[in-house]
């Protein structure tokens, strides 16, 4: 960066040039001293202004010098000073401008290798049923295949086709989830409204256990998303009916205080060990229990759904005791 390639700088220089030049023609017009006085302070002046001009050029160069550095990839340097001026307060802001980009490129680093690992995870979870699915088609293409096979083979390609289908809505809402596109209602619900459609669907399945389900609190009401929070309690209630014994029990209850609206959902299960607790909300992580169906982001989905909606899920369990799951919707922002 060159002081002369300014236009500004060329046209201050002509501009102190010609009004010296008129001021020491005035002051010789005068007398030979005061001529030669106007002259040197004229000369001072200038050169005063000129050298501190030059030291901010170079001053600015080095700011270059370092953004150029930054852009190669240097993000530890430090331009900061405690001198005070114009300067200095520019350095400052452009480092804290630095340190957030620094941090915003590792935040994008990491997301990029979560990524990577997620669509490797998918991955997996869509090969196994489909390779399964392809050597199913290929033994029905057998003439003389048993027809009590043929049905056994329809089956089970039926079953892992629904396991699919499941597995890419599961993940096409976490991907909207995750890409903040989701609006969530705030709506005043019915406990008992909420928890008749979470239930609906598990009906089924917990009557092929056996397994019992008390509620309390229905009749209390609470702000929420209708449709997704009957999303977060579905799973977790899969969770449970998962895990529950034959035979076994699901308790579901809700109160309301100042603070929180909270839904307690407990089953009498086998517990979650010490190992597998801080991770059951991590997304396709699977416990030492965890069946052989599981995939691992039903827990996951429901915690983000809750996170949204200005809440938290916590969980609590002692191996051979059951687990407790709390959802709070906190009514102020934490």
């Amino acid at each position: 960066m060159s002081l002369w390639r300014n236009r500004e700088i060329k046209r201050f220089a002509v501009a102190v040039s010609v009004l010296s030049t008129v001021l020491v023609i005035i002051g010789f017009s005068s007398s030979r001293e005061a001529g030669i006085l106007v002259l040197i302070t004229a000369f001072l002046l200038c050169s005063t202004f000129f050298a501190f001009t030059a030291y901010r050029y170079r001053q600015i160069r080095k700011l270059s010098d370092y953004l150029r550095r930054i852009c190669a990839g240097e993000h530890s340097l430090d331009i900061r000073d405690n001198v005070e001026g114009e300067l200095s307060i520019l350095k400052n802001e452009i480092y804290k401008v630095t340190l957030m980009l620094s941090e915003y490129n590792k935040k994008l680093q990491r997301e990029k290798l979560l990524l990577s690992e997620h669509m490797a995870d998918i991955s997996h979870q869509l090969k196994t049923p489909l390779t399964s699915m392809m050597v199913m088609v290929d033994l029905l293409g057998n003439e003389d295949l048993p027809p009590e096979k043929r049905r056994e083979f329809t089956a089970r390609i039926s079953s892992q086709l629904k396991r699919i289908e499941w597995l890419v809505s599961s993940l096409l809402k976490m991907a909207r989830l995750d890409a903040g596109v989701v609006k969530m209602k705030r709506e005043r619900v019915k406990v008992r409204t909420l928890i008749e459609n979470a239930l609906k669907p598990l009906l089924i399945p917990m009557e092929v256990k056996g397994i019992t389900c008390t509620v309390t609190g229905q009749n209390e009401t609470l702000t929420c998303d209708l449709q997704w929070t009957t999303e977060a309690i579905i799973n977790i209630l899969k969770n449970c009916i998962e895990h529950a014994p034959e035979h076994g029990k699901i308790e579901i209850a809700a109160k309301d205080n100042p603070l929180y609206f909270e839904i307690r959902i407990s089953d009498n299960g086998p517990g979650i060990s010490k190992e597998d607790l801080p991770h059951i909300f991590t997304r396709f992580y699977r416990g030492k229990n965890a069946s052989p169906d599981s995939v691992g982001i039903g827990l996951a989905m429901a915690k983000s759904i809750i996170k949204e909606q200005n809440g938290d899920i916590t969980v609590e369990s002692r191996e051979g005791r059951g687990t407790t799951f709390f959802i709070r919707l906190y009514k102020a922002v934490v």
